[in-house]
Order: C-alpha cells, then sequence, then structure tokens
C-alpha cells in the first residue's frame, strides 16, 4: 500500500495479516520502520513473535519510511539533518492511513523501533499521542543534543548533523523527544528498554527519558538487560 506523507510523497508500506480480519478498526496492529542510515526494510520472513502475533489475530504492518534506502540514496538524503521530519512525517502517515483503512484504530495500535527506529517511535509519540495506544522504544536515541558525545555518536553527525553548531542546535531541538516531552499531554504507554553493554547507542538515553517522564506523570515501562 502508499500512504502519503505532508509534503505529498507517497510513502510505500506493507500489510501481512489473515484475510479474513474485520476491518473495523479492532485489529491489534503493529506498526515498525527504521528510517535511517539508507537501510532498506524489505519483505522478509517474519520473527517467532510476529508469527504469534498474527496466530492470535493481529497485524504486522512494516513502512519504507525516507531516511532509509528502499528507492535508493535520493530516498535516504530526503531525511538528513535540517529534512530529518520528513522520516516523521512519513511514519505518521502511515499510521493515519491504516488507521483510516479500518484495519485499526489508535487504541490498538502500538509502534515500535530499535536504535534509529527508537528516536522514530519516541518522537513521533510525543509529536502525534494521540495516534497510537503503545510505543516500544528498543535501544533508542532520544537525547538528540547530547548523542554526540555519547559512545559513537560522533559518527552520526552526517546523519543527524552536530548540536554544537546553532543551525544545526535549531532543528534537532525541533524534534529530539527528550526536549519535548511534556507534562501536559497524554501519552499512550510506553517500553523502554536498554543495556549498559552496548558500545554504540548510550544508555543514558532511555535512563534520562524514563525518568523525565515519570517525574512528569506519565506511565512508564523501563528494563534494562543487565546481560547486555
Amino acid at each position: 500500500h502508499f500512504a502519503t506523507s505532508a509534503d505529498g510523497t507517497r510513502v510505500p508500506y506493507f500489510v501481512v495479516r489473515a484475510r479474513d480480519l474485520p476491518m473495523d478498526g479492532s485489529t491489534p496492529t503493529a506498526l515498525t520502520a527504521y528510517g535511517g542510515f539508507e537501510v532498506s526494510r524489505t519483505p522478509t520472513y517474519l520473527s517467532a513473535l510476529d508469527q504469534t502475533w498474527l496466530t492470535r489475530g493481529g497485524a504486522v504492518v512494516l513502512a519504507n519510511i525516507r531516511g532509509g534506502g528502499e528507492y535508493g540514496p535520493g530516498w535516504h538524503q530526503a531525511a538528513l539533518l535540517e529534512n530529518r521530519q520528513r522520516a516523521f512525517d512519513d511514519f505518521i502517515a502511515v499510521a493515519e492511513s491504516i488507521t483510516a483503512s479500518g484495519l485499526t484504530s489508535p487504541p490498538h495500535l502500538g509502534i515500535r523501533g530499535g536504535s534509529n527506529g527508537g528516536l522514530l517511535v519516541t518522537a513521533v509519540m510525543v509529536q502525534r499521542p494521540e495516534l497510537f495506544g503503545a510505543v516500544i522504544s528498543a535501544v533508542p536515541l532520544i537525547d538528540m543534543l547530547r548523542y554526540h558525545r555519547l559512545l559513537a555518536g560522533a559518527s552520526w553527525m552526517a546523519e543527524y548533523g552536530n548540536p554544537d553548531i546553532p543551525a544545526h542546535r535549531e532543528f534537532i531541538a525541533a524534534y529530539s523527544p527528550y526536549q519535548n516531552v511534556s507534562p501536559d499531554a497524554d501519552y499512550p504507554e510506553i517500553f523502554l528498554w536498554t543495556n549498559p553493554k552496548d558500545d554504540r547507542v548510550h544508555p543514558g538515553h532511555a535512563r534520562k527519558m524514563a525518568a523525565r517522564m515519570l517525574t512528569q506523570g506519565h506511565e512508564v515501562i523501563y528494563f534494562e538487560n543487565q546481560e547486555g
């Protein structure tokens, strides 16, 4: 299927579901994407977890948002630096499309992503909390104004920008989840998980976000895998 993003771009996505599911908005749906570093998320064999989800009446949706490489280098470059919001807009458009189709509805729509995908799902949760019922954010990047000072973060500045440059800091701050999470919003429940032995994404991202959200009064499930 295709969704139309905020700037008119057609964004492809794949839906896996039982043929006879009722299209009445009641289907528990897991929506995922990555949208970064020219990584292509094309159809593949489903994990045991997703297979179980399907046999219990759920649906799985894979979105090919900009920032990935599904349509080549241009698809990746379209969401770099000051254009990062396009990746989030694409994901939001897919969520709206599957809701409009009758496949699911916000109380039944969960989103999940890891690393850069963890940034994605946490950012769209902050921007459009009413669209989702649950969020799984795994080993996420969240404090984007400090990501470049933590572990491998400095090697990703071609993707996100350099927060020490004022112009870059301005567009990064506009979407960085840690800076934009609010005590006044009604967010879906979020499951943040990370581990203290990751040598790429620092666990401080998830730790700080969990602490801030709990301080603000939101519901958070938090887990660190001590085994790495």
